[in-house]
């Protein structure tokens, strides 16, 4: 579809969070947006993390905040700082769903679903004029330098002055994001870092024993570190093949680097936070007498279940009778990890087109009107609402950027009705 001469018109590719926010802030800027999607229905990662309960955003101050981006906050801070976690809470609260934050600090909206949330949104986008178009695969530019698609009518050429493409990482590639687009953008000579397992569990490689009998379990009220970071409080489950969950994914991208640059890693775990190493130890050395050491674990310090087989699974039976070495595992328990789990039972990726390659507005440089926003560009954090945010950032960065790059253009170039107005 040709673009009409009096309004610019914007294919937006990907219908996730940041494809949809990008979207929004174009079509309120009076621009013709075209949103196309290779699934059945948009937003459906979005809907699937609502699972559990929609963590929309986290509530603590930017600072901390911005520096759960790693080695990409310098990248991330100035999007976030303009669309951070207070004004993506005011815009939730837009569409009409009211938020609460929780012991933890995490955001939520108050039914703790995606679902209504979401059914607002589109509500919102298709009263602004955003055309969807879904079962529409992405396959790259013909020779004419239209986007191609796959859909169930053949392939189509669409032509648009500009085009942002949103398309997700790798992870849960059953939901739309298969990073199928690494092979089209690299062809064109756009950089993009190898895509990696993010916010992911890893394995181990349990005894069978083990496994079978505790493959499964919680591990609550425990810390862990990677290396000599400060321990993490927090929760985590043990597989049937190692350990997964949210404090395991926090420390998912330097376990998971380490295992690249090594071949292993060492997850250490504290199973006894809350007491000191002297109070341990001076537990486990005290006389047990005819009890065995299960039960003298339990009694004394409170041990048992999955906790105590961790210990026999690393300790083995010598190690098991030697109080010292007991004492020193209970506060210093070293977890040897072998390989992160396959990326697509990651929660999110890491790696994607590299900040480098784009411009300040998330262009990319190698192909002018091209746009990358979302889990597709290289940047990874951990869940707690990060995640989101930075997809909604970026998405949004992007779409401004497409409006100050439709702008200067050429005469020639269609410019946007209301190209000056701040948009939403």
């Amino acid at each position: 579809m040709p673009a009409s001469r009096s309004t610019p018109r914007v294919a937006v590719v990907g219908g996730g969070p940041a494809g949809l926010i990008a979207a929004e802030v174009l079509a309120a800027a009076g621009v013709a947006v075209d949103l196309y999607d290779a699934m059945p229905s948009v937003g459906r990662k979005f809907l699937l993390a609502g699972v559990g309960g929609m963590n929309i955003t986290h509530s603590e101050p930017n600072e901390p905040f911005f520096a759960r981006y790693g080695a990409r906050r310098e990248a991330l801070a100035p999007l976030l700082a303009d669309f951070d976690g207070p004004a993506l809470r005011d815009w939730v609260h837009g569409l009409g769903i009211e938020t609460f934050v929780g012991s933890s600090g995490r955001v939520f909206p108050t039914e703790m679903k995606a679902a209504p949330l979401l059914r607002a949104w589109l509500a919102r986008l298709r009263a602004s004029g955003v055309a969807i178009h879904v079962r529409h695969r992405w396959l790259g530019w013909d020779e004419a330098g239209a986007l191609r698609f796959a859909t169930p009518d053949g392939e189509k050429a669409v032509k648009a002055d500009a085009t942002l493409l949103a398309l997700g990482g790798a992870s849960w590639a059953k939901l739309g994001s298969d990073g199928a687009w690494v092979k089209t953008l690299a062809e064109r000579g756009v950089a993009v870092a190898p895509l990696a397992p993010a916010n992911c569990g890893f394995d181990v490689g349990w005894s069978e024993h083990f496994s079978t009998r505790f493959a499964g379990a919680p591990l609550k009220a425990v810390a862990a570190a990677c290396g000599d970071e400060p321990l993490k409080r927090g929760e985590c489950v043990v597989t049937a093949s190692g350990v997964e969950g949210s404090l395991v994914y926090a420390l998912s991208a330097r376990l998971r680097d380490a295992i690249a640059a090594h071949g292993r890693a060492t997850l250490t775990l504290d199973l006894a936070p809350e007491r000191s190493a002297e109070w341990v130890a001076a537990e486990v050395a005290h006389p047990r007498g005819s009890r065995s050491i299960a039960s003298h674990l339990q009694s004394r310090l409170g041990l048992k279940g999955v906790k105590v087989g961790l210990l026999w699974e690393v300790l083995g039976k010598d190690g098991m009778h030697d109080p010292a070495r007991v004492a020193a595992a209970i506060k210093a328990l070293p977890v040897t990890l072998v390989a992160p789990r396959p990326i697509d039972e990651a929660i999110s990726s890491a790696g994607g087109v590299a900040f480098e390659a784009l411009d300040a507005n998330l262009m990319v440089k190698a192909l002018p009107g091209v746009f990358c926003a979302g889990e597709m560009l290289d940047w990874e954090a951990p869940t707690g609402g990060y995640l989101l945010t930075a997809c909604f950032a970026t998405g949004r960065a992007a779409a401004r950027g497409v409006l100050a790059w439709l702008a200067e253009a050429p005469a020639a170039q269609p410019k946007p009705r209301s190209a000056r107005k701040k948009p939403a």
